[in-house]
Order: structure tokens, then C-alpha cells, then sequence
């Protein structure tokens, strides 16, 4: 036997059993183009071909917005697991189960602490990989805990969102977070914090028509879609069609529903601008009182 036989052919074979990791590689949802997963984590998951933004895990939200990826995450406090017992094609409880094994993550809401560009912050980012994001009991408890530490920390609220809307499997209960997120945005203005939203895709639903339009500052990222109702929807219901990119962050900056679409590499720079910018004015300063509007002068004859 020769040395091909007993060293090379085995050295081939070996090659060519050798398994490939299922997430090697990734696709552009936008442009189909195959990406090295490992390639496009580096990228902040944005596709360097066409530049659509995908989706992004809590912890890498988190990484990416505090300095030097250092932050502290808080416990939050938890709520009546189930209080409908509901049930579909199967039990809320064995859906909840199978989600926090999944994503890791007790509910689709996490809160941390630490700095942007130097200025001290508290962010909360909803987590899509957690049942679409969907906003619960317990999702609304953790949000007045993310208002209430911002409020203890006379720092500003940053919150990221990406949400199917409210769960339906906590009915009314969920619609009922709507109101109380509400109350906790304002809570915030009563303490002269600023609060601010980063929309992401998707962002739809009961979130859209409650605290994630109530931002003293709205920023997107682009091409993220914005709104209560899908576009099919809408579209059977009006029975027309929609403008192209209707929903879209860059539709509503230009129709006025946001102050600005930033690319993901450039947000952290652009929070820590626009926390410096609002957080430079004391809390307890007052606006002054608009100028009465006198009476025209009468000329004399």
C-alpha cells in the first residue's frame, strides 16, 4: 500500500465527513445574498451588500448601546404567570416555557444601567425572539421598574423596540399595559428626564399606539417597520393601494411621525449626542410663561 492509500485517502475522507455547523452562514431577507454569520455579527447584523438591518438579540443590543459593552442588568419583578388560564393548540404556560428555553429570557423586556458616551443611562430593549415581543402583565411591571430606577438614577429612559403588539393570550390584561406604560412615560416628564425611543423592525400593534410613540426624541433604524395595523390589512380594508414604503421608518420621518432614521453603527454616538443635549439643562429648570399678547396700539387722530 502506498502513502496515498494510508495517509492521504483517510485525511480526504475525514474532510469531507466533517459536519458544518447549521449557522455558518446566513441569509439577507432583503437582497438573498449569503452571508458568514460570523462576518455579519461584526457587521452589528447588517448586511454589507444591501444594508438591510436584521434583527438583533437582547445582549447584543445591550453590547452595542452601553461603553465598552459594560452594563448592569437589574431583577425585575415578576407577575401572576397565566392569570386567564388560557389556552389554544396549547396551554399560555407550556408556550411560556418553551419560549424562555428558547430565547433564554424570562420575558420579552430586559432593563439595564451603564454609560453612553459617558452619560449614565437606563435602557430596556424588547426582546422579538421572546413571543414576537409581545407586551403582557409582566411586561408592563418591568417597564415602570425601568421608569421608576431612571427616576432613582436622574438618568434618561432609552427603550428599544421590536413587538408583534399585545399577547393575546392575557386579553384585556395586556391591552391594560397600554394606559399603565403610559402613566410611566409620564412619570418621567414629571421628573424632567428625558425619554427616548429607538424603533425597530417590527414595531406594531399596542406598542405602536402607546409608549413607543411618546419619545421627547423618535429615532428608527431604516426600512423598519412602523404601525398599528400590517399593510395588508390596511390595504383589504381601504381597499387601495398603499404609497410605496408606507410603514416605513424614512415614510414616517417624512410625514413628521419621527425626528430621525439612524443606521445602527452610528447609534450609540447619536444617543450619547442627544443625552448630553437633553440632560444639559437642570431638571427643576422652569420654562418661562408665554408673552400675553397685548392690545394694537390705537394712532392718534
Amino acid at each position: 500500500m502506498s502513502w496515498i492509500t494510508e495517509y492521504v485517502r483517510p485525511k480526504i475522507r475525514g474532510l469531507l465527513k466533517r459536519e458544518v455547523p447549521d449557522n455558518l452562514w446566513t441569509t439577507c431577507e432583503s437582497c438573498n445574498q449569503m452571508l458568514l454569520t460570523k462576518e455579519l455579527h461584526k457587521n452589528l447584523n447588517v448586511c454589507p451588500h444591501c444594508g438591510h438591518h436584521m434583527r438583533a438579540s437582547v445582549i447584543d443590543r445591550l453590547k452595542w448601546t452601553f461603553d465598552n459593552a459594560e452594563f448592569n442588568r437589574i431583577e425585575l419583578p415578576q407577575a401572576p404567570i397565566d392569570p386567564l388560564g388560557f389556552r389554544d393548540q396549547k396551554k399560555y404556560t407550556d408556550r411560556l416555557k418553551d419560549a424562555r428555553a428558547k430565547s433564554h429570557l424570562d420575558e420579552s423586556l430586559v432593563v439595564a444601567h451603564g454609560t453612553i458616551g459617558g452619560h449614565p443611562a437606563v435602557v430596556g430593549v424588547m426582546a422579538f425572539e421572546f413571543m414576537a415581543g409581545t407586551m403582557g402583565a409582566a411586561f408592563g411591571e418591568r417597564f415602570v421598574a425601568a421608569a421608576r430606577l431612571a427616576i432613582l438614577q436622574k438618568a434618561p429612559l432609552v427603550v428599544f423596540t421590536a413587538s408583534g403588539g399585545a399577547r393575546m393570550q392575557e386579553g384585556v390584561i395586556s391591552l391594560m399595559q397600554m394606559p399603565r406604560t403610559t402613566v410611566a412615560v409620564q412619570m418621567l416628564r414629571d421628573a424632567g428626564l428625558p425619554y427616548i425611543v429607538v424603533l425597530t423592525n417590527p414595531t406594531t400593534g399596542g406598542v405602536t399606539a402607546s409608549f413607543a410613540m411618546l419619545g421627547d426624541v423618535q429615532i428608527a433604524e431604516p426600512n423598519a417597520l412602523i404601525g398599528f395595523a400590517g399593510p395588508r390589512v390596511i390595504e383589504d380594508t381601504v381597499r387601495e393601494k398603499l404609497p410605496e414604503g408606507f410603514q416605513r421608518s424614512e415614510y414616517l420621518l417624512d410625514h413628521g411621525m419621527l425626528d430621525m432614521v439612524v443606521v445602527r453603527k452610528a447609534l450609540p454616538a447619536t444617543l450619547a449626542r442627544v443625552i448630553g443635549l437633553l440632560m444639559r439643562a437642570p431638571a427643576d429648570v422652569v420654562a418661562p410663561p408665554p408673552r400675553q399678547p397685548t392690545a394694537p396700539a390705537v394712532a392718534a387722530e
